[in-house]
């Protein structure tokens, strides 16, 4: 369990948030209310998942996953892609409930756009599972999956700082980079960062050359790769004319890939660049000593357990949390289930995917 103040971080990366209201048992009887609700209901029953733009790799493998798995768990599945953005998710939605879905999996393109939904999913008897972004601004959740985001920031913050001073001794030039500020993960992986970074900045380690050290400052709408491009040639042209750029906070390796694009046109050294998602090109510019890491969120084992999940609500059973504290929207606390990120670099490249069916191949 995370100690009290790093609580409160992720908690207030989410939304407005306390540690006072529900206790534990509340918790415990919502979430067994919840998953005896449906106790029973047909295992041939249709369950909707309603998942983002296709902005990673990961989300594409996740669209497959769920519709082999639910398949094979004896499900009818509907998985659909909002790529038109948040209108195209609520309507997606909306048509789940209409077709009569049991459990509606949420990976949210903006998860505080979709109450009306959500509650008229709610209304229709649907358990509602927060699929990697929490659900904001309602009270129609059940449950969260996802690996553990503030972690993850964590781990790309220690990255950041190991791999500089591999290079050279301190004091060291940084930027910093966020993702798209209607994904509800993107504060939670800065703040994970910052809690590493800002302690280093505040004794002159690190400098922010342009001075945008803040989150509203650092973020990447959309979390397209062009608009990572065009900060970071800003960047290069604004304030290192002269100075030398030792590392960039990246929060994935589609915007790490964009930095380093900018960077080796500049015609500039290469920094150290984090990133996360384990994006084959992004692997492969790891083993090109390029890109300085990643993180690895194997999306089969969350699929995995949020399938597990869905089982257990069709069987009655109780659902296996291991957080029902530290997540929590602007109305309720969310019983979750996080699982562990794994930092990649060269040092573990080699060994990180050995037993999977896509990187496996490219790290032998």
């Amino acid at each position: 369990m995370r100690k009290i103040a790093k609580s409160l971080t992720v908690l207030a990366a989410v939304a407005t948030l306390s540690l006072t209201g529900c206790g534990r048992s509340d918790v415990d009887a919502e979430a067994a209310k919840a998953g005896s609700a449906l106790a029973g209901f047909p295992q041939d029953s249709v369950i909707g998942v309603a998942l983002p733009k296709k902005t990673s790799e990961n989300w594409t493998l996740a669209e497959n996953l769920f519709n082999d798995g639910l398949t094979a768990a004896g499900f009818k599945p509907n998985v659909q892609f909002a790529n038109n953005g948040v209108p195209d998710q609520q309507n997606q939605i909306s048509t789940m409930i209409t077709s009569g879905a049991k459990v509606i999996v949420v990976g949210a393109v903006d998860g505080a756009q979709l109450g009306t939904q959500l509650q008229q999913a709610k209304d229709a008897g649907a358990v509602i599972i927060a699929y990697d972004r929490m659900l904001t601004n309602t009270k129609a959740i059940d449950y969260y999956v996802a690996y553990d985001n503030f972690k993850v920031g964590e781990l790309q913050g220690q990255a950041l700082l190991e791999g500089m001073a591999a290079k050279k001794a301190g004091p060291y030039n940084i930027e910093l980079f966020a993702g798209s500020p209607d994904d509800a993960n993107s504060k939670v992986f800065f703040d994970g960062a910052m809690s590493v970074l800002q302690p280093k900045i505040a004794d002159g380690t690190l400098k922010v050359v342009s001075g945008q050290a803040d989150f509203q400052k650092a973020v990447t709408q959309d979390w397209k790769p062009e608009n990572a491009q065009k900060r970071m040639d800003s960047l290069l042209s604004g304030s290192y004319s002269s100075a030398e750029l030792d590392g960039v906070l990246s929060p994935n390796d589609k915007l790490a890939l964009a930095v380093i694009t900018s960077v080796k046109s500049a015609g500039k050294p290469l920094p150290v660049v984090t990133g996360q998602d384990s994006e084959v090109e992004s692997v492969k510019s790891i083993l090109a000593g390029e890109q300085y890491s990643t993180i690895n969120k194997d999306t089969r084992k969350i699929v995995e357990h949020t399938i597990t999940m869905i089982k257990d609500l069709q069987q009655g059973t109780a659902l296996e949390i291991n957080d029902n504290r530290n997540y929590k929207n602007e109305f309720k606390r969310v019983p979750a289930y996080l699982l562990p990120p794994t930092i990649v670099t060269s040092k573990n490249v080699k060994t990180a995917y050995t037993d999977d069916p896509v990187l496996g191949p490219i790290t032998k």
